[in-house]
């Protein structure tokens, strides 16, 4: 109910509509070119678990915290994802943020499933005080600990304090929109056919939110 009226929210492709009273239509192409600047730079985000390392790109990524001494960051993860498990299992992960030159590990980290193989091998890595892997060659790394999370149904955003973390590059991180033109057309197409089909599990899940407290592990 919305000001004594029904509200019916209708959800289809490229468009999103509230009907009260015929008014109030909004096509997704409106808000896009807002919603398209709220990513953050890529990040590649490890997990430890049970002696397991993972590591995904993300791009879902905002500070959190003003308080200089105690900063902290929220994350989203897909369900989808290896690493979501693994993050909510360990309460643990680490942010790695990518140089403009080191789109190959896209491909590495982004295209390619940690169930199939460990995507760390070969990367050079040290541990972190939170158990998570910090990529000694990158932009620059932040070790954190969950505090607390939110289900978002086909998403979780994790709450997590910082507990170390330092820059290792001058310059800027590297961003999505920057690096969309820089990948082979192979690699595109490839994330595309990723995207869609999470953006087809998201429709369907995203809906289904649990409200049980976060417990800290």
């Amino acid at each position: 109910m919305l000001g004594g009226k029904q509200v019916r929210v209708l959800h289809f492709p490229g468009r999103m509509e509230a009907e009260q009273g015929g008014k109030n239509r909004m096509e997704y192409a409106d808000v896009a070119p807002i919603m398209g600047r709220l990513w953050s730079p890529l990040a590649a985000v490890t997990s430890h678990w049970q002696g397991r390392d993972n590591v995904q790109i993300a791009v879902a990524i905002a500070a959190a915290s003003i308080v200089p001494e105690h900063p902290r960051v929220v994350v989203q993860l897909y369900k989808t994802n290896l690493s979501h498990d693994m993050v909510l299992s360990s309460g643990a992960f680490a942010l790695n943020f990518l140089r403009p030159d080191q789109l190959d590990l896209i491909g590495d980290f982004g295209l390619v499933s940690g169930r199939e193989r460990d995507k760390l091998a070969g990367v050079g890595t040290k541990a972190g005080s939170s158990g998570s892997h910090l990529l000694t060659d990158c932009f620059g790394y932040l070790d954190c600990r969950v505090i607390n999370a939110m289900d978002g149904g086909d998403m979780t955003c994790f709450l997590a304090d910082v507990l170390d973390g330092k820059t290792l590059a001058q310059g800027d991180p590297l961003w999505w929109r920057d690096a969309r033109r820089e990948l082979p057309r192979e690699w595109l197409d490839r994330w595309e056919a990723k995207q869609s089909s999470e953006i087809t599990t998201s429709r369907a899940t995203m809906g289904k939110i649990g409200h049980t407290p976060w417990q800290p592990k």
